[in-house]
């Protein structure tokens, strides 16, 4: 495998891993706003208690891909960022004020309307957020977006404001919803009634799946041609099949309140999703100019980041396996006794 090949690889890891935990903290977030009924409270405390101490950390694999990008691809980085500046710059913001209403929220005054507006702004941002990346990743395989001569041609709404690219972005917050009630259920099993309630959201959730990923398929085939092809070629029907297993596994599992297995099969369904859309993009940064040949900077450099990536490993996975274990693993109290406490 040539080294252009290997980081673009390491590229599509990192947004698996960003999608598997950023993304159930966005999701997360979207359950925390339209938290209802009489536990609408305790659901709150129990998604606050279960993203809050990793949240931040999430975010080093949005880092890692953007470092990653801009140091071993730089026309592709500087196209991208250019012809998407505005729905990437609205991701900028709703990633700060979605960070800032999570910490305001704990540590502002203790009225009910000021953590009900801090609630409204996180909850909100958790949307737009993932919305707005959902965009982007539409845009950059819709085709529209268009590089001569080293020159951006195609202006700044090229792409990203297309049907695809909508329907792209609708999956996603799908998808993360989905993640993220399935992971609530295990993170409640401490309080039956939560767990019951995240339940019945992450079955609701799956079931809408369906439907969102036949339209964006539908959509692109003339809102993706290139993606569309390749997703109706030889190897298509064996991951289709895989992420189906998946997508019904999680489904019967929850059904059957197998809670554990459900999280399992939901990180293998969004897992799936992600390696589909990043094998159909192959070998392209930015359809149809930009590949990963084309777009690699000097082999030194390349080099260089590879060894980099290679130290860095040995530093980052070993410490976030002990965060996860801190803060996943140990004995806490109960989502409804923490909330209580805070009063």
């Amino acid at each position: 495998m040539a080294i252009e090949d290997r980081l673009g690889a390491v590229i599509l890891a990192a947004l698996v891993l960003y999608a598997l935990s950023g993304g159930a903290d966005y999701g997360g977030g979207m359950w925390d706003l339209l938290a209802s009924g009489p536990r609408a409270s305790r659901q709150r405390a129990a998604i606050e208690h279960a993203i809050g101490p990793i949240w931040e950390a999430n975010h080093v694999w949005l880092i890692l891909v953007i470092v990653v990008f801009f140091t071993a691809f730089p026309p592709g980085f500087a196209a991208t960022m250019t012809a998407l500046h505005i729905p990437m710059t609205a991701v900028l913001i709703g990633i700060v004020l979605r960070g800032s209403a999570f910490v305001f929220r704990r540590y502002d005054a203790r009225d009910d309307a000021v953590h009900r507006r801090w609630s409204a702004l996180f909850g909100a941002a958790s949307f737009f957020t993932p919305f707005a990346l959902g965009l982007c990743l539409g845009a950059l395989a819709s085709g529209e977006i268009r590089v001569i001569d080293g020159r951006l041609s195609s202006g700044f709404f090229a792409g990203w404001t297309r049907p695809f690219a909508v329907a792209c972005g609708l999956f996603a917050l799908g998808l993360f919803a989905f993640l993220a009630a399935t992971y609530l259920t295990v993170d409640t099993e401490s309080e039956p009634d939560l767990q019951e309630d995240f339940r019945t959201r992450a079955l609701t959730a799956g079931l809408l799946l369906a439907p969102l990923a036949a339209v964006t398929f539908l959509l692109a085939r003339n809102g993706a041609p290139t993606i569309f092809g390749r997703l109706t070629s030889w190897w298509a029907p064996a991951l289709v099949g895989v992420t189906s297993v998946c997508a019904i596994g999680a489904l019967v599992a929850l059904w059957y309140r197998r809670f554990h297995w459900a999280r399992a099969a939901a990180v293998g369904q969004v897992a799936c999703v992600l390696v589909g859309w990043g094998l159909a993009q192959y070998p392209y940064l930015v359809i149809p100019d930009l590949t990963l040949t084309n777009a690699a900077t000097v082999p030194s450099t390349l080099h260089a980041m590879q060894s980099a990536l290679a130290v860095g490993a040995v530093v980052l996975f070993p410490a976030f396996g002990y965060l996860y274990y801190v803060f996943k693993r140990r004995q806490v109290p109960p989502p409804g006794d923490w909330h209580r406490r805070r009063q």
